[in-house]
């Protein structure tokens, strides 16, 4: 059985309908008008794929509608039913964009084949329009928020770099951006409408992560019911993404190393190579020459991987970054959770411009969404923060410490308790501590611990 839209456009009903039966018993879903006014308000209404159209119509010509359709609907796939003989119409046709063209009066056998065959042309350029779309959406360098200049530099070689096929190492810590870095390299080299594949390598063991690159045949190991596609394959014309690379087995280095060398590999269980065509891009958090020196990372995979390095700068860095990227996440994580939070107080963006940010624009982005969870006023105050970034800034105060703390985090406390309503497992996992160490809390500063009616959250 096919599937898709398919409108027959024929003046005479008999044919008319014959055609609708013959495309609905084969599954398609068929829509049948007698004249090209008719056809133009169902296009604009239905998501039509494949147009089966006579050439001589009571209001107008198939041969001119092809070209109408065909300038607004590109993916929209037309056959004409054309007059015995008749050629000068068939070769006009074909030259308006019709997907072909057949005789009337020919048998239905031949309508059919040629049907499947425009469908699957249809489905093949809406499939490619969906994956740029998408490309335009998610890989860009514009998806990249920043005014550093440190950034505007990486981005000016990540662009460069972008057009050519070399391979490309991103270095920096974790949190800073190396996936995105790497999907808007994708995104603006000529792999775009190819598949971007992204491997964490340190998220599988060695055994699972050698099948989960390279794919495995049915039988190869106990479980392996079925052949698998490998990452490797599936991102063949694309790109492939490998994220901690410093973490990959050295038996997994020595068969990369190969792929890059030849373009080809072997499936887990199998005898014969495969042949790809991929760009790599690797990244690290790790200091990647020490551990060639040290003899923990292979050189030569190394040196081919780094054909072009990129440098990601860490979020201490870019001070100047921070309040925009905390604006962004703002209004972010305001519309995810439906609240109206207007903007941060001065002394909130004061306090993160004093972090050190280990965790970079990763731990930023946590930060920004759990003070939006536990906000309780249209500004984003200090006490949204968590009790490292608070208690840091409040050494730098006068004052009585321990009575400043004690009551920082007692009201802090006892707002994330009444954010999660009592529910002491979800507020100790948002103020990041055992649950232990919550209920003693809340017996030291004897926090309110009922929750009767609707507690303000």
């Amino acid at each position: 059985m096919h599937h898709g839209n398919v409108l027959v456009i024929e003046d005479d009903p008999k044919i008319r309908l014959l055609l609708k039966r013959v495309l609905s018993l084969e599954g398609y879903t068929a829509y049948e008008v007698a004249d090209l006014k008719a056809a133009t308000q169902v296009v604009n209404n239905e998501e039509i794929d494949v147009i089966v159209c006579d050439v001589k119509l009571p209001d107008g010509n198939g041969i001119e509608f092809t070209k109408r359709i065909k300038s607004s609907w590109t993916n929209i796939e037309i056959i004409l039913l054309t007059a015995f003989g008749n050629i000068p119409d068939s070769v006009q046709a074909m030259r308006n964009g019709a997907f072909d063209y057949i005789t009337k009066g020919d048998d239905n056998e031949k309508l059919i084949p040629l049907v499947h065959n425009a469908m699957e042309k249809a489905n093949l350029q809406k499939r490619v329009k969906q994956l740029e779309e998408q490309a335009m959406k998610d890989f860009n360098f514009d998806s990249i928020i920043s005014q550093s200049p440190v950034i505007a530099e990486t981005i000016s070689q990540a662009k460069k770099v972008a057009l050519t096929q070399a391979t490309v190492l991103l270095l920096g810590e974790t949190g800073t951006g190396k996936e995105l870095f790497a999907r808007a390299i994708h995104g603006a080299s000529s792999r775009a409408v190819y598949p971007f594949v992204a491997l964490n390598c340190s998220a599988f063991a060695k055994s699972l992560l050698e099948s989960e690159l390279f794919g495995h045949k049915a039988g190869a190991f106990t479980g392996a019911v079925k052949d698998k596609k490998g990452l490797i394959e599936l991102a063949n014309a694309g790109t492939l993404f490998l994220d901690e690379i410093g973490e990959l087995h050295v038996d997994l280095q020595a068969k990369l190393l190969r792929v890059l060398e030849t373009g080809e590999f072997i499936k887990v269980g199998d005898t014969k190579y495969t042949k790809i065509d991929v760009r790599f891009i690797a990244a690290t958090n790790r200091d990647i020459e020490n551990e060639v020196k040290s003899g923990v990372f292979r050189k030569d995979l190394f040196y081919r991987l780094n054909t072009f390095t990129i440098d990601l700068p860490p979020l201490r860095d870019r001070m100047q970054d921070i309040p925009i990227l905390a604006e962004y996440y703002l209004h972010v994580f305001s519309r995810k959770t439906n609240q109206t939070i207007e903007g941060m107080s001065k002394s909130f963006i004061d306090h993160l411009k004093m972090h050190d940010w280990k965790g970079n624009i990763r731990e930023l982005k946590n930060v920004m969404e759990r003070a939006v969870i536990i906000a309780n006023s249209t500004e984003l105050t200090a006490e949204n923060l968590p009790l490292e970034i608070q208690k840091r800034n409040y050494l730098n105060q006068p004052g009585n410490l321990s009575f400043d703390l004690n009551s920082v985090e007692k009201s802090h406390i006892q707002r994330v308790l009444n954010h999660t309503r009592g529910n002491k497992v979800e507020a100790a996992k948002l103020l990041n501590i055992g649950l232990t160490t919550l209920y003693r809390k809340i017996e030291e500063y004897k926090l309110i611990d009922s929750f009767w009616g609707n507690p303000e959250v």
